[in-house]
Order: structure tokens, then sequence, then C-alpha cells
């Protein structure tokens, strides 16, 4: 294994910092939630953190979620499955991205910008029935966490989707929110990151519950490029444009969920 870089990331503009720590391993994409990590590498293979290692999955895909809702992946044919006693069970759809996120509700966009998500009842079922609920709209990225769905179009605007529960995982209506990102992640304590298409990598400042949509966005100043972001368990994890892994956590306050 190879050593442990520490790093201090400032944040521009906010009154924190970020210690960060390189983790060894090569990923093209990563999700963390519900206390678990898992990622997909540039070849298909399927990775999960455990005990500050990385454990291999069985598996192929080029898109893997975890999250209240459980572990999801997509494969290259963009084929739908949920993890389901250590095995893959095939859901019945095709996404390109999936989000595990929500309140134990599956969301999601396939390849022609159609968003999709699939409530609690589904989910939970054994298999999950072919139970999709069509969006209004289109975006080429989705994700919910605890106070609403974000996502990204094919022109980088960001868009809030308010109204999602359990039950209606489709919400009640979008709200555009000023900002240009590629793709934006919002965790399960409501908590919201992005990536722009400079590979610049963002946090959105001013969530509560109150006001889910937050009030600005707040550069991450790395040296490195970034492609992906995920952030569960007071830990934000971020993937560079090399494949690189960083493990990062406030260093001086949390900026809690309120």
């Amino acid at each position: 294994m190879q050593p442990i870089l520490l790093l201090t990331i400032l944040l521009a503009g906010a009154n924190a910092a970020l210690d960060c720590s390189v983790v060894p391993g090569n990923l093209k994409q990563i999700d963390a939630g519900d206390g678990a990590v898992y990622g997909a590498a540039t070849n298909g293979t399927i990775w999960r953190w455990s005990s500050g290692n990385w454990v291999t999955v069985p598996g192929e895909a080029i898109h893997v979620s975890v999250g209240p809702a459980g572990v999801w992946s997509i494969n290259k044919a963009f084929q739908i499955y949920k993890l389901q006693d250590s095995n893959w069970a095939n859901v019945a759809g095709s996404l390109k991205q999936v989000d595990a996120g929500g309140n134990k509700f599956v969301s999601g966009a396939n390849s022609w910008g159609g968003i999709y998500c699939l409530s609690q009842p589904a989910v939970l079922a054994r298999p999950p029935p072919p139970a999709w609920v069509n969006i209004a709209g289109s975006l080429k990225y989705y994700s919910c966490g605890s106070l609403g769905c974000w996502g990204a179009n094919a022109l980088n605007a960001i868009y809030y989707r308010s109204g999602t529960s359990a039950a209606a995982c489709a919400g009640s209506g979008w709200t555009y929110v000023a900002g240009s990102l590629v793709m934006v992640e919002a965790s399960t304590d409501g908590r919201v990151y992005g990536v722009d298409s400079e590979g610049v990598a963002y946090q959105r400042d001013g969530i509560t519950a109150i006001n889910p949509m937050g009030t600005k966005w707040t550069a991450l100043d790395f040296c490195s490029k970034i492609q992906h972001v995920s952030f569960d368990s007071g830990f934000l994890w971020l993937i560079n444009q090399n494949g690189n892994i960083y493990k990062c956590q406030d260093s001086i306050n949390d900026n809690s969920v309120l």
C-alpha cells in the first residue's frame, strides 16, 4: 500500500479548511452514503471501502451508488442492478446514472436525458418491480438526499426538485439554481456538492431544513482537477481526472445542515 499523503485544502471565500488524504487506488466514479463507500473503476470493476482498504465486489459497473435505498449499479449496457443477499438482482429499466441517496427511494437519468425514480415500496420489494416514475424535464445527472433532489442538464444548468418523499419520489416542481455544474451530488444529510466543466469542485452553502436550496456555491481550492465528488458521515470523497482518490474532513467546522 502506498503512503497516505496529507493535504490541507482551503475553501475559497469560506472560514473553513479541509484536511485531505490521498487514498490508494484508482476510480472513475465514487459514491458515499448510509455509512458506506463504493466506487467504479475505468475497467468496470466495483470496489467497496472497508477498514481502510478497497475490497473488490463481484460484478461490473460504469456507475454505482449506495444510500438508504441500498446498493445499486449500472453496467455498460445501461442495465440496472440492486445488491440483494450479496448478489446483483436485475431491475427492469435502463439508466446511465443511478442514485440511492433518497429516503429509501432511487433516482437517476438515462442516456437520452430522461429522469426517473422508484418509490420506497418498489425499492423494498424483492426484486423491485418495474415501477419507474418518469419525471418531467431532461437531465444528465440526478441525485437525491434528505432535503430534496438536485440535477444538472446537458447545458450544465442546475435545478432543484422540491416535494420529493419516499411515497412520492417524483416531487412537485423544478427551481433553477444559479451556477454551472456537470454533476451534482446530494448527501443523505442534505449537503450538496458538485463539479463544473473545468474540474473545480463546489459545496453548496447555507442549506437548512427551512432553506433546502441553500444560498451560494463555494469553490474547493484543490490543486487538481476533479471529476467526481460525494459526501457522507463527515467525509468528502473526490476523484481527480487521473482517477486519484481523496478523502477529506472539515478541520474547522462541519458546516452542519440544520
